[in-house]
């Protein structure tokens, strides 16, 4: 979409309606966000044909003043359709929350939030930001699944839970108090309906085989990581202290390579959240060079584009400083062994040599994890205490959630 103004799908209390949301972007020194609308109203459509009939013959409304405006009128009608990583269900979040709260629910539930609190702020829905600051839980959404566990996460949960059931439908008359669907011209909805429908038979046309290649797989997960493993690269989950997390990372001539840029690794609080990323920002990242990566543009363009992580694939950093702090019977080292192997992979990729000091066999660190992931009966085990180990790992940790860009 021509410089981040995003269609998107809204569902509400009259159904699922169509617009279009500049995300924050900066001009003249301060910050704005807008949706198409005008001031207080946002204006959306029963049907991408309205909404692109009304964006070819509008001559009033808030995102006239975009940097990018001039180049959304010429777009082809199937660019203004939401992606599924763009569809927010408003109306559905009592019945979302009523399932156990996994990293898909709370993924799910933190974009629709996000979303509603954009319209907050750009349509002055004082009401709406009463609800979503009733409760922690609503700013807890962005840490991911991490930010509920424990006691105090299963409180803060109940308690979303909660004031969603009691005060949910306050948030979506406020939103539909905000919705208008104005005029289009006929003729111009008619000639985009026309142009939908051609571009549809033409997809149809040429995606026909891909589609009943994805029929016969056995399961969509395995079709994903049958994907990814064939263009070489890797979803990897993290889950840290920070939330949860999801990147991308392949090995080129045995050296990783992450998706990011200057040492900072671009990380998402839900698959969804990076599939969309990856639609709308295809380049600027290390990723771009590897000579697979358009077959993972080209599917994330068609919206065919799945995420699933391997087992071996998943980082648990969390909570591993504390056992480190208690010695070797207290530390799982194939956990061990995989967070040293994401965050040694980060640090060569950053062009820094931290982890290799801190893990070198010399230093109390480095001595513990050796002995714990090479083990040899003939060295003699690491003392108590474990306090300097464990303040040091939590130094590499720390080095490399601050490498993490949460977008």
């Amino acid at each position: 979409m021509a410089a981040d103004i995003v269609p998107i799908e809204l569902s509400v209390t009259v159904g699922d309606l169509v617009t279009l949301w500049a995300p924050r972007w900066r001009e003249d020194g301060e910050d704005w966000e807008a949706f198409l609308g005008d001031e207080d109203k946002l204006f959306a459509f029963a049907d991408v044909a309205a909404l692109v009939g009304f964006v070819r013959t509008a001559s009033q409304h808030d995102l006239l003043d975009h940097p990018a405006w001039s180049l959304v009128p010429r777009l082809p009608a199937a660019d203004l359709r939401p992606t599924d990583a763009h569809r927010y269900d408003l109306v559905g979040v009592p019945e979302l929350v009523a399932q156990p709260p996994d990293t898909w629910v709370i993924g799910e539930l933190a974009d629709v939030v996000s979303m509603v609190r954009s319209l907050a702020e750009v349509c002055g829905l004082e009401q709406v930001h009463k609800v979503l600051d009733s409760t922690p839980g609503f700013a807890m959404l962005a840490g991911g699944m991490l930010a509920f566990g424990g006691r105090d996460g299963v409180r803060q949960w109940d308690a979303l839970c909660d004031a969603i059931a009691q005060r949910w439908d306050e948030v979506l008359d406020a939103v539909d108090g905000v919705v208008c669907s104005p005029d289009v011209d006929p003729q111009a909805v008619q000639a985009a309906a026309t142009e939908l429908s051609e571009s549809e038979a033409a997809s149809a046309a040429v995606e026909q085989p891909a589609s009943s290649a994805a029929r016969n797989a056995d399961n969509a997960d395995d079709a994903a990581l049958a994907f990814w493993s064939g263009v070489g690269i890797d979803p990897i989950r993290i889950i840290s202290d920070l939330g949860d997390h999801y990147t991308l990372r392949c090995y080129v001539d045995d050296t990783a390579v992450f998706l990011g840029h200057n040492g900072r690794i671009d990380a998402f609080t839900s698959p969804r959240a990076l599939i969309r990323h990856l639609i709308e920002h295809p380049r600027g990242h290390d990723l771009d060079t590897v000579s697979t990566w358009p077959q993972v543009t080209q599917r994330a363009v068609d919206r065919e584009l799945a995420v699933a992580v391997d087992e071996g694939n998943t980082y648990l950093l969390a909570g591993l400083a504390d056992d480190l702090a208690g010695g070797p019977e207290t530390v799982d080292p194939g956990q061990l062994e995989l967070a040293v192997e994401l965050i040694t992979d980060a640090e060569q990729w950053a062009d820094s040599d931290a982890a290799e000091k801190a893990l070198a066999s010399s230093e109390p660190l480095g001595w513990l994890v050796s002995f714990l992931l090479r083990p040899d009966p003939t060295r003699l085990a690491p003392s108590p205490p474990f306090d300097a180990e464990a303040a040091a790992w939590r130094t590499l940790v720390g080095n490399f959630e601050d490498r993490l860009q949460v977008r």
